[in-house]
This record gives C-alpha cells, structure tokens and sequence, in this order.
C-alpha cells in the first residue's frame, strides 16, 4: 500500500518551473577553475587565441551582425543524404547503416563528445510518493533519487534528482513528458521568500504546461539537469562526466554538458520501463533555451524518445553554426559556454593555432543534420518573438531554414515534413502564430517571449496524432 496524503486542491505554484528556484540551485562558480580547465583545453588542441564571441548588445562595438544580407558566409551546407564517398543516400537501409553513422561520429568528435563506455550505472530509489491534486486533476507524485555509481571516483558524489506526476484517473501507462528543469513536489510550498510572479501565471494566460499535460492524459517528469552536470566549465571534473575521467581534466572529444544531460535523461528513461504508470514507448523530451539544446541533442542521440518540445534553443540547438547572425560559435568556443560543447569544438573558435585556424564552416556537420538523427520521430521547434524577449540573438529565420534542410531525411524515412518546398537557402519563415504542424516535423513561433509556454496547447494535440494516443478514462 503506497503512502497517502489527504488529497488537496493544489494552486499553480507548486507546479510551475522556478527560475528564481533554478537560479538559487546553481552554486557560484569558480572562476579560476574554470579558466584554469579553458586553458587546458586549448593547450590540448594548439589553439593559442580564439576570436572574441559577438555582443548580444546592439549598442556595443563588436556587437552581433543581424543584417540579413551578411547572415549567409557559407551558403552551401552539408548534405545529409550524401555519404562522404559523395554517393547519394537514396534508401532508408543506406540512412541507418551507412549515413547515420557518419553524423553521429562527427557530432561525437568535434561537435557534442562521446558518452564513454565507462559511463557510470545508475540505480534509481522511490525517495517519496504520494497522492495529490495538480489544479483539479487527482496524480500520483514521486520523488526520485538516481545515485550514480561513484566506486571508480569516490570523491565525486552524484545523485540525480527527478519528479514523476501521472494522473490517476487514467487507466493503464500514460505517455510522459520529461522537461528539463526544476520542478516541484505536488502539494509542497515555494521556498520562503521565492518570487511569487514565477509561481503564479499572469492572468487571463493559459494553464500551466503541468495541468494541460495531465488534462490531456499524459504525465510529467521534472529532472534537474544540475543534479546530473554543472553548467559551468569548473564543475568538469565532476558530475557524471567527472566520474568517468576520474576527476581529470576531458580529452578532447569527452562529452560536455548537453550531452550528460541528454544521458542522464536516458537514465531516467531506463527507470520509466520499470514503472507500470508509465508508456515507455511514448515518452517525450522539452527544454527551453539551453535546455532547448539539451532536449535536442537527447532526441537525437537516444531513439527511444517518441516526441520532442525544442524551445528557443539558438545556437547549439537547432540554429545553424554556419548563419551569421545573433549569437555565434565564438560564443560556444569561450570560457562561459564551452562546456556545453566536446571539447575539440574550442578549435573552432580559434585565431591562432598550431592548424592555423578554422570557423563555423569548418564544421563538418551542423544543425539541420543534428534535426535530422530525430528523424522519422515526433519533432517540434518553438520560438517565441524577438519583441517579447526572444531575441534575435536566437536566429529564428536560420532555425527555420535548418528545419527545411532537414526534410529531405524525414520524407525519405516515410515521415512528413514541414511541407515547405523552396529551398532552404531562400526560404522565409512563417508569420508570427502560422504553425507548420501537420507532419512529424513541426514548427510554430509564437508571439511570446523566451518560453515554449504559448505552444504547449498547440504541442499537445499534435503529439497526440502523432504518437496516435487518446486516453482511456
């Protein structure tokens, strides 16, 4: 008999993602380390100087280019359907058994780094369960602990925290959406002094995601992704990353943040075919911004996943390494955001070098072939509006054109696609709230801000005709 709570009326602010909570669970960083880790790194690859990242700033010196005119330096982007022998990929074998393969090593090499094989195990413990009300809709809530196995580096500690809300009046396993972030227990008070604004929606606005997935028959999983990785370089030589080398400083083509975060959903997924609330086969993936990235690179990596929410995730997510315009890889390549990336992706950013220097075309791959290993699985890209907060450093045209040169894998693996026929190169994106949503590659840019919140209503029916779902009451 599982543990009861008397059932509660419960308010959207036990509900919601906490920024100010996120913000509050980030330790401070240390600087000095992660120079000290920066440096290395690029003393690994012979890179001497990068480039400086561009401003965000439009009022500053070297601020970012946003003239349409200057965004396209490398027009020509790598052909997904084309085998680096040049021969075309023309059959669905030839994607999963020749193609395929070659991105996932590219990304895995220069781009995003390799899970090691000494990935550590994971053993995952109920740490509390109770019945609850999330809005009007009863759940069952549980609080898990996944302890990571540290015997290979005892000195690093990692216990990977995630929520589990399914509703219960649903018969038999629901899908589940998993969003990276921080969530809180059904039924438990926002920390003393929190800012409410964060807890509660502004009125007259949708539903919380939380209550729109549960009226809808699905359930929802929180995993802190700070709990599985810092977002920062200094914690390299720790989280789960930090088990694997050790506590040493990465090789250069060793795993960075959004590729742990991606495996420890996978983690959590692994513990989903253990519970008999959950429909192991439709479990889906969200994140905004850098977790938009994260939410991403989890798509593609891990074909288990179903269906994807990517929000606003710019550069590193679904915007084009190869556009010029808004934030760049010299952003990705400096101190601040590296860790996000494999480390040989530092040389990408270089000025001097002992290889002399490379750029954003040297990449072998980019983000519309990151788009396609989603392929022919469930994906949604979001974007809000540059004059709500979404700004153009996010590069919503070039998204847009990567979703574009990705449909050619999708339509040759029986999916649909955004439907657009012109080409990627000089294609314009949609109006404001026109979504593309009749295929399994899907796009919609709403009028909001920094947040998928806008599209959840729209994302829900969609993944419900796609993943062929209706739930049974």
């Amino acid at each position: 008999m599982r543990p009861c709570k008397p059932v509660v009326a419960l308010t959207t602010l036990a509900v919601l993602l906490v920024a100010a909570l996120a913000v509050a669970q980030w330790p401070q960083v240390d600087q000095e380390k992660l120079d000290k880790d920066h440096r290395d790194m690029m003393s690994q690859l012979g890179v001497k100087k990068l480039r400086p990242g561009p401003s965000g700033n439009e009022k500053d010196p070297n601020h970012a280019n946003y003239d349409p005119a200057l965004a396209n330096p490398f027009p020509d982007w790598p052909d997904p359907l084309t085998l680096k022998s040049g021969k075309k990929v023309t059959t669905a074998d030839e994607w999963w058994n020749e193609r395929r393969p070659e991105i996932v090593e590219d990304f895995e090499r220069e781009v995003l780094g390799r899970v090691p094989k000494n990935a550590p195990k994971v053993t995952w413990t109920v740490k509390a369960q109770v019945d609850e009300k999330v809005g009007d809709h009863p759940v069952l809530a549980k609080e898990l602990v996944g302890k990571v196995d540290n015997s290979g580096a005892p000195a690093i500690e990692v216990n990977i925290d995630a929520i589990l809300v399914t509703p219960a009046d649903v018969k038999g396993p629901v899908p589940v959406m998993v969003m990276f972030g921080f969530g809180m227990m059904p039924g438990a008070k926002p920390p003393e002094g929190a800012n409410k604004f964060f807890f509660a929606p502004p009125p007259g606005s949708d539903p919380p995601a939380t209550e729109q997935l549960l009226a809808a028959g699905w359930g929802y999983a929180y995993l802190n992704p700070n709990s599985v990785q810092a977002d920062n370089g200094a914690g390299l030589t720790e989280g789960v990353v930090g088990i694997a080398n050790k506590g040493k400083f990465r090789k250069p083509d060793d795993w960075g943040s959004l590729r742990a975060w991606g495996w420890g959903a996978s983690r959590l997924l692994d513990y989903f075919a253990t519970d008999k609330a959950v429909d192991e086969t439709r479990v889906g993936i969200e994140g905004v911004s850098r977790y938009g990235k994260a939410a991403l690179v989890t798509m593609a990596f891990d074909t288990r996943f179903a269906v994807v929410l990517i929000g606003s995730s710019g550069e590193g997510g679904v915007k084009p390494h190869r556009r010029n315009f808004g934030e760049a890889v010299e952003n990705l390549t400096a101190s601040g955001e590296y860790h996000w990336m494999a480390g040989n992706f530092v040389k990408y950013g270089a000025e001097e070098a002992t290889f002399g220097s490379k750029n954003a075309g040297d990449i072998p791959v980019d983000s519309h072939e990151l788009l396609a290993l989603c392929a022919p699985r469930a994906t949604f890209i979001s974007y809000g509006v540059p004059e709500q907060g979404d700004a153009n450093w996010l590069d919503q045209q070039g998204s847009f054109m990567a979703a574009v040169a990705a449909g050619p894998v999708f339509r040759l693996l029986g999916a649909k696609d955004l439907g657009v026929t012109e080409d990627y190169r000089t294609v314009k994106k949609p109006d404001v709230n026109v979504g593309l949503l009749d295929g399994q590659l899907a796009w919609r840019q709403h009028d909001g801000g920094h947040t998928d919140a806008p599209n959840w209503k729209y994302f829900i029916p969609w993944a419900n005709k796609m993943l062929g779902y209706t739930p049974r009451k």
